[in-house]
């Protein structure tokens, strides 16, 4: 289990099994997302995680207080302050980061994202010109597992790729097809700019 400490607390991240136990049942679409996205496409672990990662539609964000019921949910403001999400609240545009945990002696569990949508579009929160019917925004693992489309969770990694963010692309790219190659390239190319990793997904 990864340890990490942030900022607002500790992080322990946990287990994807637990993850999927406590959203599943409810109504909505949720994805996995975040590394974890990119191994379940792989299927097989690639490192280390400091977090586990949720993504919802901001339309269907308070499904998280239902699946995380009687835990402590704090929201991220911009630009980097944490504060209660009260129950019931819905989260305007641009709060779109909420930290999870039991309780407030607990490390941090679950980090819940939202994303926007617009009838029955995925709307890129970066970029409104990036967007895609909610059908495809996600794929589903051997176990049952939903998770966030690989080339969807590299367009959001490659605004500033760390270290970790290039290992998950290298790990991933040999498996994305055409389609989903030429989506992210494009997608990179009108929100980023000219980008590394251009050439290689032409390649």
């Amino acid at each position: 289990m990864t340890h990490a400490q942030a900022p607002f607390g500790r992080w322990d991240p946990s287990p994807l099994a637990e993850v999927v136990a406590r959203f599943s049942g409810l109504e909505g679409g949720w994805w996995v997302a975040g590394g974890l996205a990119i191994e379940l496409a792989v299927g097989r672990p690639i490192r280390s995680h400091g977090d586990i990662d949720v993504l919802l539609l901001r339309r269907d964000q308070l499904m998280a207080q239902q699946a995380l019921a009687g835990w402590q949910w704090s929201c991220a403001d911009p630009p980097g302050s944490l504060r209660p999400w009260m129950p019931g609240e819905v989260l305007p545009l641009g709060v779109d980061d909420i930290w999870c945990r039991p309780g407030p002696d607990d490390p941090w569990r679950i980090q819940v994202m939202l994303d926007e949508s617009c009838g029955h579009e995925w709307v890129s929160r970066r970029d409104t010109r990036v967007r895609r019917p909610i059908s495809t925004l996600g794929m589903t693992s051997a176990a049952g597992i939903p998770f966030l489309a690989p080339d969807v969770q590299l367009y959001y990694k490659a605004k500033a790729p760390r270290p970790k963010d290039e290992e998950d692309f290298d790990a991933v790219l040999p498996l994305l097809t055409e389609q989903q190659r030429r989506w992210l390239a494009d997608a990179i190319t009108g929100t980023y700019g000219p980008h590394p990793w251009h050439k290689r997904l032409e390649g």
